[in-house]
């Protein structure tokens, strides 16, 4: 008895520790916070199936050194595009439902992620006021396009957070290819920033020229108005195919036409885009760092072939490498 309460207290502890130290990071603003984003299994999967998957991820990211586990709300996005989803989409377990049931003993914080639109205000502030005392961490996402339907917005979301439950550490996404029509990004991420935000995530990154265009607006604009910035976590995915190439111009992620040719043409795609992945943070990094922004990485796999899930693992250690180097050994 006395051993398995040891157990508890040891497990219990570390998970609190990794929690706190994430929570320093993110407040501190520090440069090279590290994470590594999954999607929940599908909802129609049985226990037994879910199970299963659950041990399976758990056992290629136990080892990862990593600030947190990014886990996804998917939500469906056929109003936001005529063309047909490469893949067929298919409604995936709740995140909090899967983190606490299946990935409960994986020793690192959970942000989920949640779409906020799906639900209405008492739903969300239900949602916000469950395990009161705990830090939780989570990104707030708006709706897919101006056709979806919502029943709650960001800025209501935000303001619900603050109100009801001060532990909840929320981020929003960033879309650095949006500043290359509209050139207010940097605005948008300000905006957020001064409903609460701390931190931000992009979505998948191969258009660097866009990436530093938005953090030199936003560094300008916050040097001039003596603003600090938060954290922006650039996400990084591997393509090892030309499915899944299709499948990332179908999420409206940017791809310069001459890497679009590269990794169509080359004779090992996915050691390309990984390459090119790692090329692209590195320059980021080095510049956020030169100019004292808090750069930081989220990797994931957009598909589910077991090698490009395979890489995305690999990549984390590589960027945590990266990291190293440049940030916690300076």
């Amino acid at each position: 008895m006395l051993r398995r309460l040891m157990v508890y207290l040891y497990h219990y502890a570390k998970k609190d520790g990794n929690s706190f130290m994430l929570r320093e990071k993110i407040l501190n603003k520090q440069a090279g916070i590290l994470t590594y984003g999954m999607t929940p299994p599908k909802a129609s999967h049985t226990p037994e199936k879910i199970a299963e998957i659950a041990l399976k991820q758990f056992e290629r990211i136990k080892d990862l050194k990593i600030d947190a586990l990014i886990l996804y709300d998917v939500q469906e996005e056929a109003d936001r595009i005529d063309e047909e989803r490469p893949f067929p989409y298919s409604q995936t377990l709740d995140p909090t439902l899967y983190s606490k049931h299946y990935l409960n003993d994986l020793q690192v914080p959970k942000i989920i992620y949640r779409c906020v639109g799906k639900y209405d205000e008492a739903q969300f502030a239900e949602w916000i006021q469950a395990d009161k005392g705990e830090d939780r961490y989570s990104v707030y996402v708006g709706a897919s396009s101006s056709k979806q339907e919502v029943k709650l917005d960001i800025t209501t979301a935000a303001r619900l957070s603050k109100e009801l439950n001060s532990k909840v550490i929320f981020g929003g996404v960033v879309i650095p290819e949006r500043h290359m029509t509209k050139n207010d990004e940097h605005l948008r991420v300000v905006g957020k920033v001064s409903n609460g935000c701390d931190f931000f995530v992009s979505q998948a990154t191969y258009n660097i020229e866009a990436s530093k265009d938005f953090l030199s607006d936003y560094y300008y604009h916050c040097l001039k108005h003596e603003l600090e910035m938060v954290p922006i976590l650039f996400n990084l995915a591997p393509c090892g195919s030309a499915k899944t190439l299709e499948f990332m111009k179908w999420l409206g992620i940017s791809i310069p036409k001459w890497l679009e040719n590269d990794l169509k043409y080359s004779s090992d795609v996915l050691e390309k885009s990984i390459r090119q992945s790692l090329s692209i943070f590195e320059e980021l990094l080095d510049f956020g760092l030169e100019k004292g922004i808090p750069i930081g990485c989220s990797v994931e796999s957009v598909s589910t072939r077991k090698v490009e899930i395979d890489a995305s693992v690999q990549l984390v250690r590589d960027i945590k490498a990266i990291i190293d180097k440049k940030v916690n050994i300076s």
